[in-house]
């Protein structure tokens, strides 16, 4: 019998096969770290399983440095606040004052941005801000625009040495309210009221010349009583104030129909200047009128009972009331008192509402007339 052979070419090819696979996978590895890393290296597997454990430790390094750069800076600052409360406690007050007054800047700053950020988006209209949100965008503003001048100064070289000194002999004039000692706010809020109240005389003689072009009897009669009241000391009632809301939104002493020597007059009141031209000081007192009287209605959704006391104080003090003298029960039953007013107004009696802060705060607190 002939012994019968397997072909040697079965395994032949069978070898070919296993090498061709073992090169082709041996092809696909470098290209996959040719791809990665642009060079092939034997040993990438170890070197992609150590190199984390580098990265990590580079990072975790530079985290331990600046750790303990922050808290040597943190105790240098200690040091230095101890030795300026020791040997220098009057600039060491004025130091406190500052770093605070930019902390709180900051904050304001922050939340400011926020703000912004949701009106220009679209997520909230002016219109349905919360009121302490309102208030906050209000205010910024205004510190803001005293701010610019300051700000300019401090633009040229070494400038910035005769900045510090015209803020610690001025700081009513150049500094915003963050930079001021509470004792500074008392002292620089009853500056500013004493400026606005000197106009209250001013205000009550310039209604009272106007009443008289009024051609119906019986507005003229009631504005004449009006202004007779609180000229005599009589705190008006919220009844005699509507009694005349006509007067105030067309002729005589509607927004666009007052002289320009009596919109001077209401500058004051809402700390604006009033050297400017006549149609300037119109649109100015416009928008501040109008500004108020979203603040009112943002005021009486939130309810003036969830303010904080200087929250209250502060929206008396906007509003035209010297709240510094007065509790909060005063500051309160005052502020109802004038949302009451303000409630039914429109956009187009702004005239009123700027009128009113001469009518309620002439002589509050006293005893309302007719009781």
């Amino acid at each position: 019998m002939k012994k019968t052979h397997s072909p040697p070419t079965k395994m032949a090819l069978s070898g070919g096969s296993i090498c061709c696979r073992l090169s082709l996978q041996r092809i696909g590895l470098f290209q996959h770290n040719w791809k990665s890393t642009g060079h092939y290296f034997p040993n990438t597997y170890l070197q992609s399983r150590l190199s984390p454990c580098r990265q990590y430790k580079a990072s975790d390094s530079s985290q331990g440095i600046g750790r303990h750069v922050s808290s040597r800076l943190q105790v240098a600052n200690v040091k230095y606040e101890n030795f300026l409360k020791r040997k220098l406690p009057r600039f060491y007050k004025l130091y406190r004052t500052f770093t605070e007054g930019f902390k709180l800047l900051f904050q304001d700053g922050k939340e400011v941005s926020r703000i912004q950020t949701r009106l220009v988006t679209g997520k909230v209209t002016w219109e349905d801000l919360p009121y302490r949100e309102m208030e906050r965008l209000r205010q910024f503003r205004r510190d803001l625009i005293k701010a610019i001048p300051l700000v300019v100064i401090s633009i040229p070289p070494f400038a910035n040495y005769l900045v510090f000194v015209l803020m610690y002999y001025f700081p009513r004039q150049l500094l915003v309210r963050h930079f001021w000692t509470p004792q500074q706010q008392l002292e620089f809020r009853g500056f500013y009221h004493c400026q606005r109240a000197g106009h209250t005389g001013a205000v009550l003689q310039g209604i009272q010349d106007t009443g008289y072009q009024v051609k119906d009897s019986r507005l003229q009669s009631r504005l004449q009583d009006l202004c007779t009241q609180v000229q005599n000391g009589a705190h008006p009632k919220v009844a005699d104030i509507h009694g005349v809301r006509a007067l105030f939104s067309g002729p005589p002493l509607g927004m666009k129909r007052m002289n320009v020597e009596h919109m001077r007059h209401i500058c004051p009141l809402l700390f604006l200047t009033p050297r400017l031209p006549g149609f300037l000081i119109g649109r100015r007192l416009n928008s501040h009128a109008l500004e108020l009287l979203l603040l009112d209605r943002a005021l009486r959704r939130l309810g003036h009972h969830q303010l904080s006391d200087s929250e209250l104080k502060q929206a008396c003090y906007v509003r035209g009331l010297n709240s510094d003298d007065l509790d909060a029960n005063q500051c309160r039953e005052w502020l109802s008192q004038w949302l009451q007013v303000t409630a039914p107004l429109k956009g187009s009696e702004g005239s009123l509402l700027l009128h009113s802060m001469v009518l309620l705060s002439a002589n509050y607190p006293r005893r309302f007339s007719g009781q």
